[in-house]
């Protein structure tokens, strides 16, 4: 973006902070989406439109409503959608901006540099497999693997997999090799001992159905695709491939679609209890149990869905939250502790030292929890327990409202899409889609209580 052009963050508000556009071809037309706020004042709209015409873009969209952000000094916000090409939405911008209290630019561009890109349909996940942040055999001197060339052509085997892989298709199946097979089988037994003692009872649940349908077992490492279609038809979550470790912002917005991000590769043979990264022992055995249970899985995407379009300080802590639930929380259930996280589910050393009196254990709450620093090389010297998936939910919900994004967003599971709740189409297929779900569970209700239905 030219320099000169101070248009606001949409996380910031109204921090003066130059927004992080990234540059396209200036002479190419592409779709841009605005929200900017004005002041009441007579012939103020007439001066901001104008902006757009005087300059040659025509707007596709516009609609006005009440300021949402009270603090950016807005008495009214606009979202308007435009067709034209970067170089004239740069000038229009810098004008736009003298008479604004604050602008956002949705951008459809998808850069890991520009917050407020994210992706709107599942298959803009497909952008994420060439953005890891490392990959293959790009190992660090200190991994087990690092000196052996085998690993190191066996582990860019799986990255090309990841890398060439599209949503829609199906996930390769991989032939693990002997000596692969029993580092799983090792990491299995010794797991699998310690899961009725320290593993939340829905953990306990789903695990014998992950045998049952999905092939898990000492002597075999299960498949991702088999896995991804027993998920999404228990809780509609999916497994896709990737090549290696992805930025929160890019990890988070797969959770909003209900899709996993997980590795293939496992852990170099000679450190079967260690792996200095996520592996398929870490992946397959800490995480999956879980995303078939509903509440779990509704708690991490609502986690996803604050991820989207949100500043990097708030992704920070959404990261920070994820850390310590999803990888290592724990929760109360019968009056005991019991680990959940897949970081401790997946680490038997960690599993049984975070139900003893060694670690200090602290209530969750998303204020508290995320902005709390933690250690990535030893075990937690803090947990944080949660009531239940249910009330972590709820608590993630609500805290994600207290984030500085000026628009809000829902997943519609039927197109598959990310809508932003800013246009009043948007808002009344949302009513609409709420009230059939309403006609329905009112109608069972009749049904149970002996009235007939359409009484």
């Amino acid at each position: 973006m030219d320099a000169g052009i101070t248009t606001k963050r949409a996380a910031d508000g109204i921090d003066g902070q130059p927004a992080k556009i990234p540059r396209k071809d200036d002479n190419a037309v592409h779709k841009t989406h605005l929200i900017f706020g004005l002041k009441t004042k007579v012939g103020k709209l007439h001066e901001g439109l104008n902006i757009f015409s005087k300059h040659g873009i025509d707007l596709s969209h516009i609609e006005s409503r009440p300021s949402s952000s009270p603090k950016s000094g807005a008495d009214y916000e606009f979202f308007v959608t435009t067709e034209t090409t970067q170089a004239l939405l740069d000038v229009a911008l810098a004008d736009l901006e003298k008479i604004s209290t604050h602008i956002t630019v949705l951008d459809e561009n998808p850069s890991s540099d520009n917050e407020m890109w994210y992706p709107r349909n599942i298959r803009d996940l497909d952008v994420f497999s060439s953005r890891v942040l490392d990959a293959g055999d790009e190992l660090q001197a200190d991994h087990p693997g690092f000196t052996d060339p085998v690993y190191r052509e066996r582990r860019k085997y799986f990255a090309d997999i990841a890398i060439k892989y599209k949503h829609g298709t199906a996930v390769p199946r991989v032939d693990y090799t002997a000596l692969e097979t029993a580092t799983w089988g090792k990491v299995f037994k010794k797991l699998k001992d310690l899961y009725p003692t320290h593993a939340c009872k829905e953990f306990l649940v789903n695990f014998p159905l992950l045998e049952q349908n999905c092939g898990y077992s000492e002597t075999n490492i299960p498949q991702l695709e088999d896995i991804s279609k027993f998920l999404h038809s228990c809780t509609g979550f999916r497994l896709r491939p990737v090549a290696g470790l992805l930025s929160s912002r890019d990890f988070l917005a797969g959770l909003a679609f209900r899709v996993f991000h997980s590795t293939q590769y496992i852990r170099h043979h000679t450190r079967p209890f260690y792996t200095p990264e996520p592996d398929v022992c870490h992946e397959l055995l800490g995480h999956v149990p879980l995303f078939a249970n509903k509440e779990f899985a509704e708690f991490s995407q609502e986690i996803g869905l604050a991820s989207l379009g949100a500043s990097e300080e708030d992704i920070k802590r959404l990261a920070t939250c994820y850390w310590f639930t999803v990888e290592f929380g724990l929760c109360k259930q019968d009056g005991e502790t019991k680990a959940f996280g897949a970081g401790l589910l997946s680490s038997f050393g960690e599993l049984e030292y975070c139900l003893s009196d060694k670690p200090k254990l602290e209530p969750f709450d998303p204020k508290v929890t995320g902005v709390r620093d933690y250690p990535i090389t030893e075990f937690q010297p803090t947990y944080f327990v949660a009531d239940s998936f249910e009330t972590a939910k709820k608590q993630m919900r609500e805290f994600a409202r207290t984030l500085g994004r000026p628009y809000k967003v829902h997943y519609n599971p039927y197109t598959e899409n990310i809508e932003t709740m800013e246009t009043t189409s948007e808002l009344c297929d949302l009513a609409d889609s709420i009230k059939t779900e309403f006609g329905t569970l009112c109608d069972v209700l009749r049904m149970r209580a002996g009235v007939p239905v359409g009484n």
